[in-house]
């Protein structure tokens, strides 16, 4: 049975930065596609930053590229979001996902596994 389960959320102060870990398991971790996603009250789910294999091709939403780092190890089947200079509108709920594909979408119909979340919470 595939598990991803997020740890690290909680209630920061807006500046502050927060990592964000995904431990995965049931899957052979290396071969699939992990990405974050968030997903704000009243709002859709979005996609925020994925990584592939090797940590050879990232790719990551435009409010996201100069303040979140998406990384991964493999050895520890293990994923994470370092996200720095944090704002009251990066609230929400953050999930991890998995996609076996080999090309990085930002789709969420794309990922075939996900996490519970975990909640961020930004005050002004």
């Amino acid at each position: 049975q595939v598990q991803l389960v997020e740890s690290g959320g909680g209630l920061v102060q807006a500046g502050d930065s927060l990592s964000l870990s995904c431990a995965a398991s049931g899957l052979t971790f290396w071969t699939y596609i992990m990405a974050w996603f968030r997903q704000a009250p009243g709002k859709e789910r979005e996609f925020l930053a994925a990584i592939n294999w090797n940590e050879g091709n990232t790719r990551y939403a435009e409010f996201a590229k100069d303040r979140f780092t998406i990384s991964r190890d493999n050895d520890k089947n293990a994923l994470y979001l370092q996200m720095n200079s944090l704002k009251p509108e990066d609230t929400a709920v953050y999930y991890c996902a998995a996609d076996p594909n080999v090309v990085i979408t930002m789709s969420t119909a794309e990922y075939d596994y996900w996490g519970r979340g975990t909640q961020v919470t930004v005050s002004a």
